[in-house]
């Protein structure tokens, strides 16, 4: 088993490496735009349009009137042919990738600029392309084209070097950074992915470490202590035995919304398009960088605080957040004319669940809990703060704010923390669930998070070698 990690490093480059990784980035995400379209146009002209160039004219394929091109992503898709011992075609069909990438030396000699990118970044760029595609049929959106604002990075995976405070990078050169915490014995470099913020550039580096770490996570069978989480806006995360996380809020908060104010109303008394206009929208930049990297710095003290109780799970809301934060429907009368539906009273909501940034905090809380061999199991919230726990009686009208009392039992506790209580029983039923007899066996015990089931399945598959070899 092999464990991955990523460290983040700011970068200190000349004026040379910083115009030539600046121009490197713009060529890069014209090159992802232009394989993307070479992909769309052959799919469209083999499998749409077949042996017409334009279907309104009916006009056949002529080289004069369309695009023609022997390297794009479905033309000549089969190498040469090899046979191995057993008569086999070692070379298979490739794919759109591979035509992609074989075509490169192709592309450099009709654009020498490119000659100045080093290979394996321009093909990691292809590969970027792939896992867009590979995202789309796993059923998210089809790829975009890219803009400036969401193209910005590129990444090396051969000749990255380390020694002291200066990185090597290919064709760009040693450059300084600041080593802020060196990387430990054992461990290979991978990859580096440089990509600019508001404050200069960072290099994110991917090292290896191919020993096997000695936690071990628990099999169900031996799960004892479960702690619940509730997460929540007035206070960030609700624990079970009645700990309360303090929200600080760090994109919401009075200082920072009259700071934003502030900074926004000098932007836009710049004139459009001068130098003064973007030096403004920097500042406001930084603004957001700061409060962004305050909230990581708090949820993963947040989620260690969390992780290292003397607990063998963790219980963890199921939410759709991306559901939570949704524009509300439109709504019209019968002539058409559109009603108040809401949204303005939600937009504050809306930007307090973005700034509290519970998907980050719950995969931190996954990635440290699998770290120390425990378990994340994933809890479907539905009615958890609004049952009663003494009667099971459920109602809208039992919680009012942070107070809950059962409008049929009289039953009282805080909202919250009952919530919080609740998910620990949930996932103490799945627990059991799943430790029982196949037969018996609850469908919501297969709702353990992914990566404490990989963790898990690993660390067995390890375990029972070292049985195997110590017996022997």
């Amino acid at each position: 088993m092999r464990l991955l990690t990523n460290y983040v490093y700011k970068l200190r480059p000349n004026q040379t490496q910083f115009l030539k990784m600046s121009v490197w980035v713009d060529m890069l995400r014209s090159h992802y735009n232009w394989c993307l379209n070479d992909r769309i146009t052959q799919y469209n002209q083999q499998f749409i349009q077949g042996d017409y160039c334009d279907i309104k004219t009916c006009s056949e394929v002529s080289p004069l009137t369309c695009f023609v091109s022997k390297n794009g992503a479905s033309g000549e898709p089969w190498k040469d042919s090899k046979v191995d011992k057993e008569g086999k075609n070692k070379n298979p069909r490739r794919s759109a990738s591979d035509l992609q990438i074989t075509a490169l030396p192709s592309l450099k000699a009709s654009r020498p600029w490119y000659a100045g990118i080093d290979s394996t970044v321009l093909q990691q760029n292809v590969k970027r392309l792939d896992v867009a595609y590979k995202n789309f049929f796993e059923g998210r959106g089809f790829p975009k084209f890219k803009n400036r604002s969401n193209f910005t990075s590129f990444t090396c995976v051969m000749g990255v070097k380390i020694q002291g405070s200066k990185i090597y990078l290919p064709k760009v050169g040693w450059m300084r950074f600041y080593h802020s915490r060196p990387i430990p014995d054992g461990y290979v470099i991978k990859a580096a992915t440089v990509r600019p913020r508001q404050n200069g550039w960072y290099v994110s580096i991917r090292i290896e470490d191919k020993e096997v770490p000695n936690s071990i996570v628990k099999p169900l069978s031996e799960v004892n202590k479960i702690i619940g989480c509730d997460l929540g806006i007035t206070k960030l995360v609700h624990l079970s035995d009645g700990t309360q996380i303090e929200n600080p809020k760090f994109g919401t908060s009075k200082k920072f919304k009259r700071l934003l104010k502030i900074r926004q109303r000098r932007v836009n008394r710049k004139v459009k398009g001068s130098k003064n206009r973007k030096k403004a929208a920097k500042i406001v930049g930084r603004l957001h960088q700061k409060a962004t990297n305050k909230r990581d710095a708090y949820q993963w003290k947040v989620a260690n605080q969390i992780a290292s109780r003397n607990i063998d799970a963790i219980a963890l809301e199921d939410l759709n957040i991306s559901g939570m934060i949704r524009r509300c429907q439109v709504k019209v009368d019968e002539k058409n004319r559109f009603l108040k539906n809401g949204q303005s009273r939600k937009k504050g909501l809306n930007r307090a669940i973005s700034d509290a940034s519970w998907g980050n905090l719950t995969l931190k809380i996954e990635y440290l809990a699998a770290k120390q061999g425990k378990i994340v199991i994933k809890v479907n919230p539905k009615h958890s703060s609004q049952e009663c726990r003494k009667c099971k009686h459920i109602d809208k009208s039992n919680r009012d704010k942070e107070k809950f009392i059962c409008t049929q039992c009289g039953h009282i506790e805080h909202a919250d923390i009952g919530a919080a209580k609740t998910m620990r029983d949930r996932a103490s039923e799945m627990v059991r669930a799943d430790c029982a007899e196949p037969s018996a066996r609850h469908s919501n015990a297969q709702k353990i998070s992914p990566r404490s089931q990989s963790f898990r399945g690993e660390f067995r598959n390890l375990r029972n070698k070292e049985i195997k070899v110590a017996k022997s």
